[in-house]
């Protein structure tokens, strides 16, 4: 699997996925514009000392990304439409394209890619955090492709070298 996130805005967020991308060693693709600098201290706090470990490429647009992805499933979010997150089957080389905190993917991303998820809200908030969105997700879909390692819980593991 790997996580795209779609012109994200906020630092924190990216660093948090960033994280999370290090803990599940998922690759991370950044398509720009970008809302803030790969030298914004607030990323690298979030990501803490993980930057090293997280496999990330940056692509000028929408359209490079596609060239990487080629003719891989995308499985676009949204606040708005799609299939329950929990209801979809996931496959274990899909990517899942998170859009902008702000504004979401736009319309003709979503159309684009064929496959739309989103996580249920009823309580009285419009979306969640997208890092905390990136997570759920994230788990969900490994769960589905039953990709997880085996691991004891609550040990650190570099799977590289065991």
């Amino acid at each position: 699997m790997e996580i795209v996130l779609y012109e994200p805005e906020i630092p924190p967020n990216t660093g948090n996925i960033a994280r999370l991308c290090a803990a599940t060693k998922t690759p991370l693709h950044l398509v720009e514009p970008l809302g803030f600098s790969l030298e914004n201290k607030y990323l690298k706090r979030a990501g803490l000392d993980y930057w090293p470990y997280v496999d990330v490429t940056v692509h000028p647009n929408w359209e490079h990304f596609l060239e990487h992805a080629g003719d891989r499933r995308i499985v676009a979010t949204s606040s708005k439409q799609g299939s329950r997150y929990d209801r979809f089957g996931f496959e274990a080389d899909d990517i899942i394209l998170m859009g902008p905190e702000t504004r979401g993917l736009p319309e003709q991303v979503i159309a684009s890619v064929g496959h739309c998820i989103n996580l249920p809200i009823w309580g009285h908030v419009r979306s969640l955090n997208l890092s905390t969105s990136t997570g759920i997700i994230l788990y969900e879909a490994m769960r589905q492709a039953d990709i997880f390692p085996d691991i004891e819980p609550g040990v650190a593991h570099d799977l590289a070298m065991s």
